[in-house]
């Protein structure tokens, strides 16, 4: 969708923690008209300051002031929240020109482990959330003839792991809606649907999620900030892509996972419960943010950072250290290298009767084998004598020359 000359009319959802904080605050720098959405009015008050601060400021002429933010109070799970935040937006900026879809819970712990209701209520966030919106989204963008919904998916949209069986079923399910919308709008001109998926996200998400693991759940290496989402959907929103993935290793983990699934499947499991799970202990079950919002755990950034980079610097310092252990075996005692048994040292007149001596090889293997001549002086014995005998002094050049052997000829 090509940006139009007075910024667009953007609605992002949840805005209030993570990518979509992020991004909203993005899209804010870029002059956007924001519509803040999320259930934590608390949070999204702070979210709309950083939005009004991160704004381009208005030229002296222009009298249209800064692009404006304003927030509306919705949860994606109610219907007649997502109708009501559709006729605000409408009511104060008279179009939608794109809406950013981002919110998201989880829930941690084996699948019998985990309530039927907390299961119901991932699912019903996240994916018939985004059902709701993308219900009232495109018919709004047919009728003006121009409009841009963009899908905030997961790397687990692609594979499966243990220990998030509601989150990997919303994720599945929300890629899935996000390709049938695509094929539907594909011959509807200036309407686009786009799905952009992370890997790991340093987000608060992982803190705030219920856990019936006895653990708290952690990104999976490697971990981008938040701001790398909102770049890349920044970048979709300016240039429509079907599909677009923000992470190292999505490929890698989406291949193993179609391409050797018994041995992803052996894997996973223990990965998961070292890499995916922290070491923070939860004494005792709970439902995290997934029925309510919790607005003290809201922000941007979650406490994971780029730790992940610790242990590859380990791995890169521990082969480091194995190579130069191995170099300092080919060292003799005194610090010098061992001679190779093949090439022994050898002094400058070795040197000089080997080059001599393979100059001589050479033109052996050129020109054939040669006898030695006797000098011209010298008298011909009597075998030499006759027509042979001249024959071979005419053919040696100077006192000890060389005469060619009849049997051999010249290669």
């Amino acid at each position: 969708m090509s940006r139009r000359s007075t910024g667009r009319v953007v609605v992002v959802i949840g805005a209030s923690s993570g990518i979509g904080r992020a991004t909203a605050v993005a899209l804010a720098a870029q002059g956007d008209t924001l519509v803040l959405a999320s259930r934590s009015a608390e949070a999204l008050a702070d979210v709309e300051r950083e939005c009004r601060d991160a704004a381009p400021r208005p030229r002296r002429r222009d009298r249209s002031g800064p692009p404006a933010v304003s927030v509306v109070p919705t949860d994606v799970s109610l219907r007649p929240s997502v109708e009501r935040l559709f006729d605000v937006t409408l009511a104060r900026h008279g179009r939608i020109d794109a809406i950013v879809h981002a919110p998201a819970v989880v829930a941690y712990g084996h699948f019998e482990d985990v309530p039927a209701e907390v299961f119901d209520q991932v699912i019903t966030t996240n994916l018939l959330g985004a059902a709701n919106v993308a219900r009232l989204a495109l018919p709004l963008f047919k009728a003006s003839g121009a409009g841009h919904l963009v899908l905030v998916g997961s790397l687990l949209g692609k594979i499966a792991t243990p220990f998030m069986s509601s989150y990997v079923t919303s994720k599945w399910g929300l890629h899935g809606l996000a390709r049938t919308l695509q094929a539907e709008v594909r011959w509807v001109k200036g309407v686009d649907v786009s799905l952009v998926f992370p890997g790991g996200v340093d987000t608060p998400i992982y803190s705030q999620a219920a856990s019936y693991a006895r653990r708290e759940g952690r990104p999976p290496i490697p971990v981008d900030p938040p701001e790398a989402m909102a770049r890349a959907i920044a970048k979709v929103l300016d240039r429509p892509r079907r599909e677009t993935s923000v992470g190292l290793a999505n490929g890698l983990y989406t291949a193993g996972f179609r391409l050797l699934p018994g041995v992803f499947d052996v894997l996973v499991t223990p990965l998961m419960s070292r890499a995916g799970m922290s070491m923070t202990r939860s004494p005792e079950d709970h439902t995290g943010n997934v029925f309510a919002p919790v607005p003290r755990g809201e922000d941007t950034y979650g406490k994971w950072g780029r730790h992940w980079m610790r242990g590859v610097v380990a791995v890169g310092a521990g082969a480091v250290a194995v190579g130069a252990i191995a170099a300092a075996g080919a060292l003799t005692a005194d610090g010098e290298r061992t001679p190779k048994p093949d090439r022994p040292p050898r002094t400058r007149a070795a040197r000089s009767a080997g080059s001599a001596g393979s100059v001589d090889s050479v033109r052996s293997a050129r020109i054939g084998a040669w006898t030695p001549c006797r000098p011209r002086d010298a008298a011909p014995s009597s075998s030499a004598r006759g027509s042979v005998g001249s024959r071979a002094r005419s053919r040696c050049s100077g006192a000890g020359g060389l005469s060619r052997s009849s049997s051999v000829r010249p290669t």
